[in-house]
């Protein structure tokens, strides 16, 4: 479901988050994978991913998924949540995600935890208000 303009969360992809969670109950182990992050494309499927944990920086889940979808030929993702492994539940983006879902999808949803706890589906704009968005400062063609 895309992001609405009225500023109230979006219905929050059951599927989508499902899909994470399970990634996550299955295939996170020690610490290399900590964290898995699903996306629905476009065109309806859905694409798991886990980060790579490395002390240098190695890629958080919604990067990895951001790569897996484009592998597969999926280049518009509609929603995307992450998740800990260890029953950890929905975590927010990153700052450096955060900006990269807003360069590639501007018009994505992410599944958050609210302040009170519920879930909610908001546009990335609400994440990382005020952003640089690379597109505005390229030169004309």
């Amino acid at each position: 479901m895309p992001p609405t303009d009225t500023g109230h969360p979006a219905v929050v992809d059951q599927e989508v988050l499902q899909a994470a969670e399970q990634a996550a109950k299955t295939y996170c182990r020690g610490d290399d994978h900590t964290m898995a992050a699903a996306a629905r494309l476009r065109d309806g499927r859905i694409v798991t991913g886990l980060n790579a944990y490395h002390f240098t920086g190695g890629p958080c889940a919604e990067l990895v998924v951001i790569g897996s979808a484009a592998a597969q030929g999926g280049y518009e993702l509609d929603t995307i949540v992450a998740v800990g492994d260890g029953g950890r539940g929905v975590m927010p983006p990153c700052g450096r995600c955060r900006q990269v879902l807003l360069d590639y999808y501007p018009d994505i949803t992410v599944i958050v935890a609210a302040d009170d706890g519920r879930l909610a589906a908001v546009p990335v704009t609400r994440l990382l208000p005020g952003a640089y968005v690379w597109a505005d400062h390229q030169p004309e063609p």
